[in-house]
């Protein structure tokens, strides 16, 4: 199998070329990163396919060019311009916004990643014992449920609503009691 050096050549132009313009801030540079990475895509798809051959239904079979490196690339030809439609449609909503398609840090974000960062090392530096997650281990959400409380709370409440059931028994039994002795004392007078 003889690759063209020039395809390999411009494959890897592509990719260098996409990769740096997607590392841009400005959100136009990083949609025509986008898409000559998805041209060199298209291109390493076609080289790895192998030699090239007659068309895939015509010519004798030793010839015929396999058809699926051709679906692979026109498939990812429409995968990357639906991606980029909708580049195009967060780039001109950010122009008709903010006048401006240059992503900017966000303060607050760089301010609440310092904060998280400071307090993951006060949790590092507090938690000590023999392994890495510390002397006790901790949910690793801090809403996650205790399952042991659960079973605690529900044991407790089946135990009250046992005490309440019998407590129920004993004040009939206390009430047909009471009941049995007025009808005595009703049939002795």
């Amino acid at each position: 199998m003889s690759v063209s050096l020039v395809l390999v050549v411009t494959m890897a132009v592509l990719f260098a070329c996409g990769i740096y313009l997607l590392l841009e801030r400005s959100l136009t540079r990083m949609l025509l990163g986008f898409l000559l990475v998805g041209n060199g895509a298209n291109l390493l798809i076609l080289i790895v396919s192998g030699p090239a051959g007659l068309a895939p239904f015509y010519g004798e079979e030793g010839t015929i060019a396999d058809p699926l490196p051709q679906a692979f690339v026109l498939t990812s030809i429409v995968i990357t311009f639906g991606v980029s439609a909708f580049l195009m449609a967060l780039i001109y909503r950010s122009w008709r916004l903010a006048h401006a398609d240059v992503v900017v840090d966000d303060s607050d974000d760089i301010e609440l990643a310092r904060r998280d960062a400071s307090v993951a090392a006060e949790d590092t530096h507090a938690a000590s014992g023999d392994t890495e997650f510390g002397t006790t281990a901790t949910a690793a959400v801090s809403t996650a449920l205790d399952l042991e409380e659960i079973e605690r709370e529900e044991e407790t409440r089946a135990a009250a609503e046992r005490e309440a059931q019998e407590r129920e028994v004993q004040s009939r039994d206390i009430a047909e009691r009471a009941e049995g002795d007025a009808g005595k004392k009703g049939d002795d007078e």
